[in-house]
Parts: C-alpha cells; sequence; structure tokens
C-alpha cells in the first residue's frame, strides 16, 4: 500500500538573502499520479544551481512554496526499468526542437522538483539509462551532459580536429564538456583558476589549459561560455573569424559592453544553448554506451545530508557533480 506522504527536501519559502536557511529535509505529500503518467521510485538526485535560485526566490511567486527542490532524477519505473526525467514534460515526441517550448514546460517552473523519494511524469518524459551507469552517475545526464553535447554539436557544430576552449574547469557541465568533446575527437583546451582545477581538466582528456584570462596559442573554432562577464571578453578574443560562441549561462553576471563591433567585424556566431532534445539524448546514450563514458561525481551523500551537499554547491567547493542518493 502506498503511502500518503514521503521524504523530500525542499524549500520552505523564498529567501533570497540566506537561501540555505530555508531549506528543510522532511515529509510532504505523496504524489498523485495524473491519467497516462507513471510514478518513479527516485534512487538518485544531481544537484544544480536552479535549486538554489529556487530557494532564494527566483521566478516562483511566493505562493507556490513550500516547494520540492530537484531538476533532474534517475530512478525505477513500475516496470523495474532504470528511468531518468526528461524535463520538458508538455512536449510532444517528435517537436522539431523541444527546447525552445522553454520555460513554461521547464520541470523546476512547472510542477514539484525530484528531491524526494518519489515523482510523476508521462512516460514519453521517461528516458533510458546506459547500462555501464550507477544510479549517481546517471543522475548527472539530464542538466549537465545533455546540454554539453547540444553545445558541442548542435550549436557549435563541430566536428573531430576542430578546437574548442570551455571557459571553467572544474563543474558539472565543464566536465561534461572536456569528457565529451575528447571522446569525440575534438581538442579541447580549458580555462581554470587554479592549478589543481587545471589538473583535473587534463586528467579528463583535456588537450591544453590556461589560466583565465591567458592568450592562446591560436584561435579557437568555438567557445563554450558559461561564466558570463568575467570571461566574456577573453570568449571573444579566442574565437577565430567566423567561430562561434555558444552562450551556456552567466554566472558572474551579464556583459556590459558586449563589444559588438568585434562581433561583427570578425563575423562571430553567437547562439544561446539550453537543455537538450530526446533526439540529441539518443546521440548521447549511443556515444557513452560505445566509449564507456561516465561523468564525474565528486560525491554522493543521503537524504539527511542534503543541506551539507547545498552549502558545498553555494560554496563551489564541486569537482563534477553532487549527487543524493535515496535507498
Amino acid at each position: 500500500m502506498l503511502s500518503d506522504s514521503m521524504r523530500a527536501v525542499y524549500a520552505s519559502a523564498p529567501t533570497p538573502d540566506d537561501p540555505l536557511s530555508a531549506l528543510v529535509v522532511g515529509e510532504r505529500p505523496a504524489p498523485v499520479v495524473p491519467d497516462g503518467w507513471i510514478r518513479v521510485d527516485v534512487r538518485a538526485v544531481s544537484l544544480n544551481h536552479k535549486d538554489l535560485w529556487t530557494l532564494r526566490g527566483v521566478g516562483l511567486d511566493h505562493d507556490q512554496y513550500p516547494r520540492i527542490l530537484g531538476c533532474e532524477a534517475a530512478g525505477l519505473d513500475p516496470d523495474g526499468r532504470r528511468v531518468l526525467l526528461y524535463p520538458l514534460l508538455n512536449t510532444p515526441p517528435g517537436a522539431s526542437d523541444e527546447t525552445l517550448h522553454l520555460p513554461a514546460a521547464q520541470l523546476s517552473g512547472a510542477r514539484p522538483g525530484t528531491l524526494a523519494e518519489q515523482f510523476t511524469a508521462p512516460g514519453s518524459s521517461l528516458l533510458p539509462i546506459p547500462d555501464h551507469l550507477t544510479w549517481e552517475e546517471a543522475s548527472c545526464l539530464i542538466c549537465t551532459w545533455l546540454p554539453a553535447y547540444r553545445m558541442l554539436f548542435t550549436k557549435a557544430q563541430l566536428r573531430p580536429g576542430d578546437t574548442v576552449l570551455v571557459q571553467g574547469a572544474a563543474g558539472g557541465l565543464s566536465t561534461a564538456l572536456i569528457a565529451i568533446g575528447a571522446a569525440s575527437g575534438l581538442r579541447v583546451w580549458v580555462t581554470g583558476r587554479t592549478p589543481e582545477k587545471r589538473a583535473l581538466a587534463r586528467r579528463l582528456g583535456a588537450a591544453n589549459t590556461f589560466e583565465h584570462g591567458t592568450e592562446l596559442p591560436a584561435p579557437v573554432d568555438a567557445v563554450i561560455d558559461g561564466v558570463g562577464k568575467a570571461t566574456w571578453h577573453h570568449s571573444l578574443r579566442s574565437v577565430r573569424h567566423g567561430g562561434t560562441v555558444v552562450v551556456a549561462g552567466a554566472t558572474t553576471g551579464d556583459v556590459p559592453p558586449a563589444r559588438l563591433h568585434r562581433v561583427y567585424f570578425h563575423q562571430i556566431n553567437i547562439v544561446g544553448s539550453l537543455s537538450g532534445t530526446r533526439e540529441e539524448y539518443q546521440r548521447l546514450f549511443t556515444l557513452m554506451n560505445t566509449t564507456g563514458l561516465r561523468p564525474l561525481v565528486d560525491d554522493a551523500l543521503p537524504l539527511s545530508e542534503a543541506r551539507a551537499a547545498f552549502k558545498r554547491l553555494s560554496d563551489g567547493d564541486v569537482r563534477g557533480n553532487l549527487v543524493i542518493t535515496l535507498p
């Protein structure tokens, strides 16, 4: 018999100035299963910076709290299959580009999160897990590895032998970009703030690493920049004429000025990238099964230690991904 409550990690209220003060590990109502949806028992959830925004109250009204955190999850469906949640719930399979339906269909803004013992989703939003991955590794695929694949091959349109610069060396997205790019025949260059982070990038397959802002030996075919203000001018200086800068975020803020004269004079392509499609996931799935690629999991902690995990995420004390596990 199913319980009417479950353990979860949730934001009790929006707290912009002290987000972790609103984080609660406790009981929440078990999810109701709509017609045509499926209940999934969660085994692992990878933490994401979107959860910190939820704790701060970004993008949600006050009446939407308490709010279960979590943007992705790996778990078991009722038939015992290992599945991942594809978060674009309201887009039909076969749409030309499901990601263009954001933000309305995005999990973190449309319904409760996944950092709980259970979640529900349409069957079409449950994707298979590569056989060689652990629960913890699988939980990292949708919010870091799938976007990384899209940035490299759909948005930047890179091919084996091309050179890509990744701004940042140690986070979940950066480590995914390095590993996928190296395994696919790209020459991956990486910037990192510390010798330790640059050494990690080399272990993951980076061909060369540099301190932030360093002039590169040659222009690159593409730059992946999720940092924003702190790296933007370096990204524009580093890309070749006619190359591409993929905007993957802005963790250090927006970019004044944008240096548009350089963009048009050098014919630089500036493209944004967010999430990924089911088709891109299938290509990533094939690549991982063929190469044996695995996400880098920094640490896996039980639900009871969620506050400590989010503190590390907030402090930037992460190499790869932090994961919460459930029995």
